[in-house]
């Protein structure tokens, strides 16, 4: 995903009402306006999981949706972020003021799983993002780096296409990594049964 960066620093009160009526995307991060722009791979993995999980949600008859687009504001000032993919629990949008006119989140119980696709912007996906959907109280992160961009100390030596699922225990996360031929594992859909080779493929 390329990142172009414009007209900043911002609140995100002053993101909102700037925010275009356009087919863009933008995320604030820390005051920083950043125009989203992502390839062709990056979307195709995001609408697969978010197919797979669709499919999950409507055999279990469970409560959720997965908006088009949605922000999550989290605790810090200044930032709102567009996860590629937002699992939304319908029963507590009621409880989101912003939800009827900006489609907007910002309760961490309201999106019970979030998906970063990993591309140039990895940097804010292994730190800002990770910290703040800690803090918010999102059960579950993931984050798919399936061109192995992040630094080593978050996927490993040798680097190499991984899946890290970041499962809320208490106040922390807990992380698992998965890399090829291993199968995903969800605590938000437990009887999900998708692999990591299917989700790089679907990037291919």
């Amino acid at each position: 995903m390329v990142q172009v960066r414009v007209a900043s620093p911002m609140s995100f009160e002053a993101f909102l009402e700037w925010y275009p009526d356009d087919s863009r995307r933008y995320e604030l991060i820390e005051g920083v306006v950043v125009e989203m722009l992502p390839t062709g791979p990056h979307e195709d993995i995001g609408g697969f999981l978010g197919a797979e999980f669709n499919f999950e949600i409507r055999r279990n008859k469970l409560p959720y949706s997965i908006p088009r687009t949605c922000l999550v504001k989290p605790h810090a000032a200044g930032s709102g972020y567009m996860p590629d993919v937002v699992v939304l629990n319908r029963e507590l949008l009621k409880q989101e003021p912003l939800w009827p006119t900006a489609s907007v989140i910002q309760d961490g119980k309201t999106a019970p799983l979030v998906v970063e696709v990993v591309s140039t912007n990895w940097r804010d996906d292994y730190g800002h993002k990770f910290v703040e959907y800690e803090a918010m109280g999102i059960a579950e992160y993931w984050l798919v780096d399936f061109r192995a961009l992040g630094a080593v100390r978050h996927i490993g030596k040798p680097k190499q296409p991984t899946i890290t699922i970041c499962q809320l225990e208490g106040e922390e996360y807990q992380i698992r990594r998965f890399v090829a031929g291993e199968k995903l594992v969800s605590g938000v859909f437990p009887e999900l049964d998708l692999t990591t080779d299917a989700v790089f493929a679907a990037g291919e």
